[in-house]
């Protein structure tokens, strides 16, 4: 689906005014713009906010998280389309990363950093059906910002999506895809860190680490048929590239259990320079990006 094609319904009937009744959050204003842009796409059935900023306990670091019920037959194009629509239209600075902490609900999640008033603000998009939107709103204290009547619903659409969603989240992660993952969670540890919620940072720092894991594995041994961490010295140190992987891999997992915001800022600057070493083509197009990216962190 073109990007142009998401723009064509209006975005009238938002109920924006709920959220700034549950609370007055310094997010509103990019809710209310992403929210908007969202509802231009004729595909587009509902749009719900949950978490904090719909339950009036957002507080400035919080994320904008919507619900995004797709029309079932418009699925697969909408989530092709969405990263044009959300880094061109949207101002996010990266594509989405496939989120792979969220519940599964039926549907799949990104999460998108978006520079908002000087800051880089986490904003989680999570597409289902419109099939499974009733399901999704008994399973979420969610607020429906947006609600349209959806189009007739045949199995052969039901299935489709369900089809759609299946390989997306079979499909192996790119080196490019897993420099995002990184340049995420880094967001997110420094969230959590500021928080003090040390149980959620070791679980991220782990992820972390498994993604550095899936990184090298993926730039170096992309035909490996051993499952995760599991013969990795013998597959990957073959070769100085890959043996010094290994030692940057080492140095990671030697850190402390639960990071301090260096430990985050270092284990980055591990990730980067061996992404420069091992598989620099993950960083086609994204030099810029990244290189706003550490501004805005080093600002933060």
């Amino acid at each position: 689906m073109p990007i142009a094609m998401l723009a064509k319904a209006p975005a009238a009937g938002l109920r924006l005014a709920e959220v700034a009744e549950a609370n007055r959050p310094t997010q509103l204003p990019l809710l209310a713009r992403i929210a908007e842009m969202l509802a231009t796409s004729e595909s587009v059935t509902h749009l719900l906010v949950r978490g904090s900023l719909a339950s009036g306990t957002a507080d400035r670091l919080s994320d904008v998280d919507f619900v995004v019920g797709v029309q079932d037959r418009d699925l697969p194009a909408f989530t092709t389309a969405l990263d044009d629509l959300m880094t061109i239209a949207g101002g996010a600075l990266l594509p989405g990363w496939r989120d792979a902490i969220v519940a599964d609900l039926g549907g799949v999640g990104f999460v998108y950093l978006v520079q908002h008033e000087g800051k880089l603000h986490q904003i989680d998009v999570y597409l289902a059906p419109a099939s499974r939107i009733s399901t999704i709103k008994g399973q979420t204290a969610a607020m429906v910002l947006l609600e349209r009547p959806s189009a007739g619903i045949t199995t052969t659409h039901i299935g489709q999506a369900r089809h759609h969603l299946a390989d997306l989240q079979g499909r192996p992660r790119t080196c490019t895809e897993l420099l995002i993952e990184h340049l995420v969670l880094a967001v997110l540890l420094h969230k959590r860190i500021q928080r003090g919620q040390r149980f959620v940072a070791y679980a991220e720092w782990h992820r972390l680490h498994t993604a550095t894991k899936d990184l090298i594995k993926a730039a170096l041994a992309p035909t490996s048929r051993f499952w995760g961490w599991y013969r990795l010295r013998e597959e990957v140190a073959l070769t100085p590239i890959g043996r010094t992987c290994l030692a940057d891999l080492d140095a990671a997992i030697s850190s402390p259990a639960v990071p301090e915001a260096a430990d985050v800022d270092a284990a980055l600057n591990r990730v980067l320079e061996l992404t420069r070493r091992a598989c620099p083509h993950a960083l086609d197009g994204l030099a810029d990006a990244v290189a706003a990216y550490r501004t805005y962190m080093e600002m933060a």
